[in-house]
Formats: structure tokens, sequence, C-alpha cells
């Protein structure tokens, strides 16, 4: 893994929380509460695969996205493990089963914890390099 890998995966995930922040600051419907939660799925898969990138980089591999969160707070690139793991959680409910309460429920916490702490993350990552 070289620091070009790292530098363009840490960039692909700035684009996406971009794209997220944009969502949730249009929210006006159903329909674009939707699109928000969509944009939260694959902003979390972006952000569990940039850190097995950089884990890689510092010559650790991790196997599933909990492995790469706990390894990733073992090793300082994230300072709470069990929000970001509850992110995968609500990444798993969101795309595995709807049910409007659920994505009431897991949009709130994308809006009021989940953006603010996927942020901090990438701060965090791009002042590591």
């Amino acid at each position: 893994m070289k620091k070009t890998d790292v530098l363009l995966a840490i960039e692909r995930l700035k684009q996406a929380v971009a794209r997220l922040e944009d969502a949730l600051g249009r929210v006006r419907d159903d329909l674009d509460r939707d699109g928000a939660i969509q944009r939260f799925e694959f902003t979390v898969e972006l952000l569990w695969k940039t850190l097995a990138i950089q884990l890689e980089y510092q010559g650790i591999t991790c196997q599933s996205p909990r492995n790469c969160i706990k390894l990733a707070f073992r090793h300082g690139l994230i300072e709470d493990d069990e929000l970001l793991l509850d992110m995968i959680e609500d990444r798993n409910r969101s795309s595995h089963v709807y049910n409007e309460k659920t994505a009431e429920e897991i949009f709130t916490r994308i809006s009021k914890l989940y953006a603010k702490s996927i942020r901090q993350v990438l701060e965090r990552l791009e002042s590591t390099l």
C-alpha cells in the first residue's frame, strides 16, 4: 500500500462526506430523507474501507468493517469505536430492512450524531498524513 492509495481513499471519503452533508441540508420530505440515508450508507462503506487502507499502509490487516473499526480505535485513528460500530449496524439495518419508523430513527441519528462523527474521523485521517 502506497501513500497515494491512502490519499486517494481519503479524497473519495471527503467527497462522500460533502455529498452526505449536502443531502442532510436539503431534506424536505420522505424522498429527500431516504436519499440522505442512502448517501449515509455509501459514506459509511467508504469510511471503514478508508480506515482499512490507512491500517494496511501502517502494516495492519483487517478483515471486516467491525474488525477494521476496532483496530483503528486501538491504533488511534478514531476516538469512538462504539459510535462507528453503531453506524455499521444502522447501515446494515437501513439497507436490508425497510420500515418507516426505523428509517426515521436512523435519519435522526445520522443528522444529530453520525454526520459530525464521520466529519471528525475524516479530519483526523487528513491530519495523520
